[in-house]
């Protein structure tokens, strides 16, 4: 498989060819759903946590006798439905995270990346060498012709490329060895260097 090769000006500067067993594999709903659901459940930290009537400070005493005063039986002022009383059902510091064997995660990511190849959703670009400024960040997008969530893939570390999408909503810089599933879920465009393809190619050998 080929696909030409662009730079930050939307010119073609060649062609790359791109690992069949990468950018080839077929479409597997099932597996990416798995692994967007892991990550997310994985980024929580699970250590909300209230108190409930039994862990409030104080009322031990009942507040007034059981009859005869007119106002409903009450035996603690520490009861859900009093102010400063505990809380029903109360949040507890929990594990949320789920796990997914090696395996798998990388046949969802090759599913991703394979679906956003053949959709042309994926640009390669020769290199990212950007001002760090946010108006070159705009001005490379429009000259790819990139208008919506764009997710940029380098290499390593582009301390440019980070402070010119910084300011962009609709843009994200991250590097080829942390790159997962559910970016490539989020993005509408993947914007991608030929040194971080090489690189995410030999990942997945």
């Amino acid at each position: 498989m080929q696909t030409k090769v662009l730079n930050l000006q939307g010119q073609e500067t060649g062609k790359i060819t791109l690992s069949d067993e990468v950018f080839g594999a077929e479409y597997n709903e099932d597996l990416i759903h798995q692994a967007v659901v892991t990550y997310l459940a994985n980024q929580r930290q699970g250590t909300k946590s209230t108190l409930t009537r039994a862990e409030v400070a104080g009322g031990g005493k009942k507040p007034w006798r059981q009859k005869g005063t007119g106002r409903a039986r009450q035996g603690s002022i520490r009861s859900p439905q009093w102010i400063h009383g505990g809380v029903v059902f109360a949040p507890k510091p929990r594990d949320f995270s789920k796990k997914m064997n090696a395996a798998m995660r990388r046949a969802a990511f090759v599913s991703a990346l394979s679906t956003m190849m053949k959709d042309k959703a994926i640009i390669v670009v020769d290199d990212m060498n950007i001002e760090p400024k946010t108006k070159a960040a705009v001005k490379a997008l429009e000259a790819l012709k990139l208008n919506r969530r764009v997710t940029v893939v380098t290499d390593g570390v582009n301390e440019n490329a980070l402070r010119a999408f910084s300011n962009l909503p609709e843009a994200a810089v991250t590097t080829a060895d942390i790159l997962n599933t559910y970016d490539l879920v989020v993005s509408n465009y993947v914007v991608i260097t030929k040194d971080a393809i090489k690189k995410i190619e030999e990942g997945n050998k």
